[in-house]
């Protein structure tokens, strides 16, 4: 078997598992949070503080990308499939007109930003080194059958839009509207997600670091902001049509996540 054909299968298996896997980071991430709170010792909590803000930052940036996204994705058209990859068609507008995997690039900032804020140099090596080799095999097999589905269409495309990293000058107007309800709809847990990863890992950094658990005021109202969001959109999308966009699904694309 040729290496890329191996490298595709590989990320085939991984596409399936690709909400799991990253949980064996788990181990490396506790060794690391004895470690953190380095700049608040250096540089005082207000040094901290302001660093906590740039991450957190860093990671609604990823978030936003995804929003925008999404946002252009017709309904009927779902990208959670995580059983096998599906298209019916190679999206070239809107973001896809600037990167060929934008929500992977929103997925990067997400955890590059959590990552960071544990300010443990060594473990934001290893988490993005894992990242990387994660998800370059999941686009080598998603790339392997949109060329063998699409053909010329979809390698004309790829020729002329990065891979991973955006070019903005790229920039197509998308053929659909944008729709902030799809956003609602689809990007609800990744806004409590990010919001929990912070603060759960200030409560357990602050325990192992320091051997007492410190949890401030603020994240965790933050926590319950974003908890009572997550189960209003998620009981309003499972028992009700007020997060539905009604458009039709004019476009569709590739099933990523």
């Amino acid at each position: 078997m040729a290496l890329r054909e191996e490298l595709e299968g590989q990320g085939k298996w991984l596409f399936r598992w690709r909400s799991y896997l990253p949980l064996l980071l788990i181990p490396v991430l506790f060794l690391a949070l004895r470690h953190s709170g380095g700049l608040e010792r250096v540089g005082g909590p207000v040094a901290a503080g302001v660093f906590k803000g740039f991450c957190v930052a860093i990671s609604f940036a990823g978030l936003a990308i995804r929003g925008i996204t999404v946002g252009y994705i017709p309904t009927g058209i779902s990208n959670r499939n995580t059983a096998r990859l599906e298209a019916v068609d190679v999206r070239t507008t809107g973001a896809y007109s600037i990167v060929r995997h934008p929500l992977y690039f929103g997925n990067f900032l997400i955890f590059l930003g959590v990552t960071l804020s544990i300010q443990v140099w060594w473990f934001v090596l290893i988490a993005a080194l894992a990242f990387w080799l994660y998800y370059e095999r999941i686009m080598l097999a998603e790339e392997g059958f949109l060329r063998s589905k699409f053909g010329e269409a979809y390698s004309e495309w790829a020729a002329r839009t990065p891979a991973f990293f955006p070019r903005v000058k790229s920039w197509r107007r998308p053929v659909t509207p944008f729709s902030f309800r799809n956003v609602l709809r689809r990007e609800y847990t990744g806004f409590f997600e990010i919001i929990a990863a912070f603060a759960l890992l200030e409560f357990a950094g602050s325990w192992l670091a320091e051997g007492r658990p410190r949890f401030s005021l603020a994240w965790g109202i933050l926590l319950a902001i974003a908890f009572v969001t997550y189960l209003t959109l998620r009981t309003l999308k499972k028992t009700t049509r007020l997060l539905e966009a009604g458009r039709p699904a004019a476009s569709v694309s590739d099933g990523k996540e």
